[in-house]
């Protein structure tokens, strides 16, 4: 049975296509991302990277790399744990899988417990199980924003942009 479920998720990453993902994640829907990246970062001294793969390849499958995993060396990667106040976040999704997760850096880990983060997955996952991926997304970093502003409130201090608003796409 397990080397069944392997067999599947293999078969799985392969017959994913890039125009699949160019489709789901189209210009119009990354720079909506974009721009509710940049506008949460407005009200909160926290920075926020949106990371879409769009399958794992062979010799990630065959090591058997989960989504959290690959979203942790992504984190490191990117480097997004190199913000001034450690308050960078990454928000990734494995679209071979519909997997999502949030790596947040020690300085909001301290204040925002892990099941908000998993509520957050949730509801941006059912979205994306619907075919809404704009809508998943936006709610999702609406959701983010709401934790980051409660948390780490903009304090009127100069807050430079530290990392790229840009949706990556692998």
């Amino acid at each position: 049975m397990k080397l069944l479920r392997h067999l599947q998720r293999i078969l799985k990453h392969a017959l994913v296509m890039p125009w699949q993902v160019r489709h789901a994640f189209s210009k119009p829907v990354c720079q909506a991302i974009e721009h509710a990246i940049a506008s949460s970062e407005r009200s909160n001294r926290a920075e926020i990277r949106f990371v879409v793969e769009g399958a794992l390849d062979w010799p990630q499958l065959w090591r058997n790399l989960d989504a959290r995993t690959r979203a942790v060396n992504l984190f490191s990667d990117l480097r997004i744990w190199d913000t001034e106040h450690n308050t960078g976040i990454l928000v990734y999704v494995l679209f071979a899988e519909q997997q999502l997760e949030i790596v947040a850096d020690r300085g909001i880990s301290a204040r925002v417990a892990p099941r908000e983060w998993d509520s957050i997955c949730a509801g941006m996952t059912r979205a994306f199980q619907a075919g809404q991926f704009k809508q998943g997304s936006i709610e999702g970093l609406t959701r983010i924003t709401g934790l980051l502003h409660h948390h780490f409130p903009q304090d009127g201090a100069h807050n430079p942009e530290e990392l790229s608003n840009q949706v990556v796409i692998l």
